[in-house]
């Protein structure tokens, strides 16, 4: 009877085991699950992965009173290899220009100036939401001869951002020129006073991967077929992007030796830029609709986005690369996340022939990439 009951028990046991065991729920990672979305929009882009050249990187946010809890998914993620970054890199051009502004007594972001040679006047104040409003790249470039290259990224870099390099400025003629022009900055309605030139550091050649891209690319009317060589153009990896935002929005929870010298004001200003639409900023809502700068989960509709969605982010697009970095927030469900992505559409592999799958396959991948992690995050118990 002794042996009986120990049997029964042990058998009693064994099926405790395997019910627990059996009821475990399967961690699922998130951003793979997103990725097997029979979408369509995601589908197509995950059953070719070779030719569009994907990063991703998404962080879960939960938060245990005053500490915020940050956890990464990455998808394909390697600062190795490169990819364009567009007009990305304006964002670190905007928040290392505010610093040098807060360091130098007689400026402030609403000081007028205009650059030598150019007639148009403007403020650091709306340089910089130009430059988040509608990726404005005069806006970038003015920004660029206030900073020069080498003190740009030295700024970022000193804050444990990287890894970065900008070397060039954006659709302009003098891109390349390594030495700034002067800033003729106003003293007050009547005077100015003109600052100095401020002469980088010539770039070099990024030694990594996938910097020769595609079988040929146009100069000009003349068609080469050879990869284009992208090694001493900007270069700011998803890491770099990822890391940048989250020491923006979430400045108080890293090192005090790695937040940006940013008064509470210019914080403030920066994020308002950030999330602002561009008919917030003045600019036509036909023109510009909401998602104009929105790729994550509505850059393929023109439809306005509902009030209680805000959007943090800078986007680029150039050379069949589009990358967004975004911080979204969810004020009605009380849903927050972050998500920086990259893909490359240049099905012909020729660059410079303004033949690119934006619309077809790159903006509708990230917005739908944004809307499966969206929902995943409003079913997600924290």
């Amino acid at each position: 009877m002794l042996k009986k009951n120990h049997l029964l028990y042990l058998c009693i046991c064994l099926t405790v085991f395997l019910v627990v065991c059996c009821s475990e729920k399967v961690v699922v990672n998130p951003l793979e699950k997103a990725l097997a979305s029979k979408d369509i929009r995601i589908k197509r882009v995950i059953d070719s992965l070779d030719q569009y050249e994907v990063q991703i990187r998404y962080t879960q946010i939960d938060r245990r009173k005053d500490s915020v809890l940050f956890t990464d998914f990455d998808f394909q993620v390697n600062p190795n290899h490169y990819f364009y970054p567009a007009s990305t890199v304006k964002f670190p051009a905007a928040v290392t220009a505010l610093e040098k502004l807060n360091e130098i007594d007689s400026l402030d972001r609403k000081t007028k100036f205009y650059i030598e040679g150019d007639s148009i006047e403007s403020t650091f104040e709306k340089a910089i939401q130009e430059i988040f409003a509608v990726s404005d790249n005069e806006a970038n470039n003015r920004l660029i001869e206030f900073l020069g290259f080498d003190e740009l990224n030295l700024r970022i870099k000193r804050r444990r951002v990287n890894p970065i390099r900008i070397s060039h400025r954006l659709s302009t003629s003098n891109a390349d020129d390594v030495t700034t022009k002067p800033l003729v900055i106003y003293v007050n309605d009547s005077t100015t006073v003109s600052s100095k030139s401020i002469v980088s550091s010539y770039p070099v050649n990024l030694p990594m991967q996938k910097v020769l891209k595609g079988t040929g690319f146009y100069d000009e009317d003349s068609l080469y077929k050879e990869p284009f060589d992208f090694s001493l153009k900007n270069f700011y990896a998803i890491p770099a992007q990822h890391k940048l935002l989250k020491k923006i929005i979430f400045p108080n929870h890293f090192p005090e030796k790695e937040r940006f010298n940013l008064s509470e004001n210019q914080y403030a200003f920066l994020l308002k830029a950030m999330s602002d639409l561009p008919k917030v900023t003045g600019y036509d809502k036909t023109e510009y609709y909401d998602s104009y700068v929105k790729f994550f989960m509505y850059g393929d509709s023109k439809e306005p986005i509902p009030d209680y969605i805000k959007i943090y982010n800078k986007v680029g697009y150039a050379y069949g690369t589009l990358t967004d970095c975004a911080y979204i927030k969810d004020t009605k469900n009380k849903v927050d996340f972050m998500l920086s992505a990259t893909i490359l559409v240049n099905k012909d592999g020729v660059f410079n022939d303004n033949v690119y799958e934006y619309d077809e396959i790159g903006i509708p991948f990230l917005a739908q990439l944004g809307r499966e992690l969206y929902n995943i995050e409003l079913k997600r118990k924290r």
